[in-house]
């Protein structure tokens, strides 16, 4: 009876140190080899990958490159257009506007550059490359380089349009810009849509969501300076 009570409480013992054992060896185990686990889609279980997996970006279209890198010359001269305010007029709430299209468009471009370069891609495109491009005939554009009408993206304000609204002052320069601005801004959409109307343009998870951000962003603000504009008649 002694004899079975002992091996009885050995075994209890040898049983309980297993289990406490348990949680330690899995934990070591788990720290000397990582596990990768890739979400599976809506409805689908996840998956466990080997632990050499590494992270890689999607594959990038030459369309996304253009949109981005036209974008980045787009914002631009939105965000020149903002600069003539503060010595142009003394509307507060087109200098509002222009604080808030400045800040957010600025931040935007910093996005794409950095989007561009990760991808090994330059932040504007050749000149020889750019689509439509006319070398006969050339307009200076306002940074002072020379541009061809035909080269400017959709929307974008003309060398012509941007010296008459530097040479406009109070309400005329009021009426300008924001005649100018939401003309700059649908030419924004345009390029949102005609992105993901190209096949396999788009896909890219960023992006998708920073193309969706700047359609519904200028959606809004074009109603802002549409209601600002009918004010001003």
């Amino acid at each position: 009876m002694r004899v079975s009570a002992l091996r009885s409480g050995l075994l209890a013992a040898i049983t309980l140190a297993g289990l406490f054992c348990l949680p330690v060896c899995a934990q070591q185990a788990g720290t000397s080899t990582p596990v990768v686990v890739q979400p599976g889609a809506p409805g689908q279980p996840s998956r466990t990958l080997p632990p050499s997996t590494r992270a890689t970006l999607p594959p990038t279209s030459s369309a996304d490159v253009k949109f981005m890198q036209g974008m980045i010359m787009h914002h631009a001269q939105a965000v020149e257009m903002t600069a003539l305010i503060e010595s142009h007029t003394s509307n507060k709430d087109l200098r509002s506007l222009g604080a808030r299209i400045s800040h957010s468009q600025s931040a935007e471009i910093k996005f794409m550059k950095r989007w561009l370069a990760v991808r090994g891609e330059p932040s504007s495109q050749m000149m020889a490359e750019m689509p439509g491009m006319d070398m006969s005939s050339h307009a200076m554009s306002n940074s002072g380089h020379s541009m061809s009408h035909s080269m400017l993206m959709p929307g974008m304000l003309t060398a012509e349009q941007m010296e008459a609204l530097r040479k406009a002052k109070g309400d005329e320069f009021d009426h300008l810009f924001l005649t100018g601005m939401i003309q700059h801004h649908g030419g924004a959409l345009i390029m949102v849509k005609d992105l993901f109307d190209t096949a396999g343009a788009g896909q890219d998870a960023e992006l998708f969501n920073f193309a969706t951000d700047v359609d519904s962003g200028q959606r809004a603000e074009i109603r802002i300076m549409q209601t600002m504009l009918g004010e001003n008649r």
